[in-house]
């Protein structure tokens, strides 16, 4: 490294957010950067230390949780060139394996950075914000569009079906091997999650048009509204196209069935999450009094149930509570969970920390869920909960409250079935091919709910699938 003790000299320091009384007035962006003098010196803090955990996925815990990067991003090269001032290096280092770094650089939870071995002693380097500050750059001296061009056309007609982190970057990556790629996508805007699943002011929309917009210019052509499988049949696109990816997600949300479900008032989280995010496009990022008197409760304690939570504060809720199933997470790391393991202790995420800031009071209560609501003429006006244990309710324990907006933020299980359905597919292999020689499946589809970095993965995975299989005619 070309400050071998840039850890030593300089503390980490990251990205600054705007104060809580600030950021709820509107929701725009609530994290802004760093001068470039003061990124360089965190750059400088990645150590010289022989065998880098950072760049690497270690999986544990079954194979089901990863620490380090799951996209084996080369974080120790861009971190030494952007110290070394080589921005247009690092960014040509860091999209050999990350075509999308605006989209990781602000909503991805960074387990390179917990399995960073500066992380052992210390609070690891700052990987995320300067993968920001990298691809920010690049956008600024127009370095995206030229790599993306391919340097000539093959013919070979792709379609991609879902325009999330894995299909975009399916996409990017093939027209790069000068395959000419349709992406569909059922929402009116591309984007998938990261326009439509994730907050403004976590992830602006103009980012995500940006990134889209460069898309079109260097070839890659988008057809939105349309629903594949009823606007489009799949043998209308297998006729079109040589091979179709499903990138469609795993948007298939887990639900609460239990008496007086149906009741207006009760929303699965990424519905509602939509709906905040069409009105902000609409309307601009002003905070609005939509939830005004509103007494809401976001039953799911992950990113997805944060979000919602944050949204509610911008839209003038009254009240908010927050329902967790899972036991309180202890305040410090168990002998259990060492490092390079992503920590398991409680934490206060921003939409927590806002509403708590806000009302003066926890909001979350673990080892609790609804197991009943009531309305009149259809309309939620209470739900009764209850403690569990070992998941189940315990009866005795029910309790009545008023509610106006119940949110589920309860997970996903998987990959809606009518679009696999419609392509015939029955199997689904670790190597992204299906039972249908024509057809594969990446992303969240074929691996289930993760992290957008993953979606990246998989979408680039796929696409390196298809240019192997065409490599004579390449």
């Amino acid at each position: 490294m070309a400050d071998p003790f840039g850890f030593m000299k300089y503390p980490r320091v990251n990205n600054p957010y705007r104060s809580v009384a600030e950021r709820i007035k509107d929701f725009k962006e609530m994290q802004g950067p760093l001068s470039d003098e003061e990124r360089r010196k965190q750059a400088a803090r990645c150590m010289n230390c022989g065998v880098p955990h950072c760049h690497a996925g270690f999986f544990y815990a079954g194979g089901r949780a990863v620490s380090g990067c799951p996209d084996d991003n080369l974080i120790p090269e861009w971190n030494d060139l952007v110290y070394r001032k080589e921005d247009k290096q690092a960014f040509e280092r860091l999209t050999k394996t990350n075509p999308l770094p605006e989209f990781t650089g602000r909503v991805c939870p960074a387990p390179c950075e917990v399995a960073c071995n500066e992380a052992l002693h210390g609070q690891g380097i700052t990987i995320k914000d300067n993968e920001r500050f990298i691809i920010e750059q690049a956008f600024k001296y127009n370095w995206v569009t030229n790599s993306g061009l391919p340097q000539r056309r093959n013919g070979i007609k792709i379609a991609v079906v879902g325009s999330g982190p894995a299909g975009l970057s399916a996409a990017w990556q093939l027209n790069k091997f000068g395959f000419e790629v349709t992406v569909y996508e059922r929402d009116d805007h591309p984007g998938g999650l990261t326009m439509y699943g994730i907050p403004n002011m976590k992830l602006p929309k103009e980012i995500v048009a940006r990134r889209i917009a460069v898309m079109k210019e260097v070839g890659i052509k988008f057809v939105v509204n349309t629903n594949v499988g009823v606007d489009v049949t799949a043998q209308e696109l297998q006729s079109k196209y040589e091979r179709i990816i499903l990138t469609i997600g795993a948007r298939a949300a887990r639900d609460l069935q239990v008496p007086g479900r149906k009741l207006k008032g009760i929303m699965q989280a990424v519905d509602y999450l939509t709906l905040a995010t069409k009105q902000v496009l609409k309307d601009g990022t002003g905070a609005n009094q939509r939830l005004k008197g509103k007494k809401v409760v976001v039953i799911g304690g992950g990113d997805t149930g944060n979000d919602c939570i944050a949204t509610a504060v911008r839209q003038g809720a009254s009240g908010i509570q927050q329902l967790e199933i899972t036991r309180r997470p202890p305040l410090k790391r168990l002998a259990s969970n060492p490092w390079p393991q992503w920590p398991m202790v409680a934490k206060t995420g921003y939409g927590q920390q806002e509403a708590q800031e806000i009302f003066g009071s926890e909001l979350t209560t673990y080892e609790a869920t609804a197991v009943g609501f009531k309305g009149k003429q259809g309309m939620l006006t209470s739900m009764t909960t209850s403690k569990v244990q070992l998941f189940k309710p315990v009866t005795g324990t029910e309790k009545d409250q008023p509610v106006d907006l119940v949110l589920l933020a309860m997970g996903f299980t998987g990959a809606q079935q009518s679009v696999l359905s419609a392509f015939g597919i029955t199997e689904i292999n670790d190597d992204y091919t299906t039972n249908e020689d024509q057809i594969l499946v990446a992303g969240d589809a074929r691996r289930g709910p993760s992290l957008v970095i993953w979606g990246i993965h998989e979408g680039r995975m796929v696409a390196d699938k298809i240019v192997q299989s065409y490599e004579v005619r390449l």
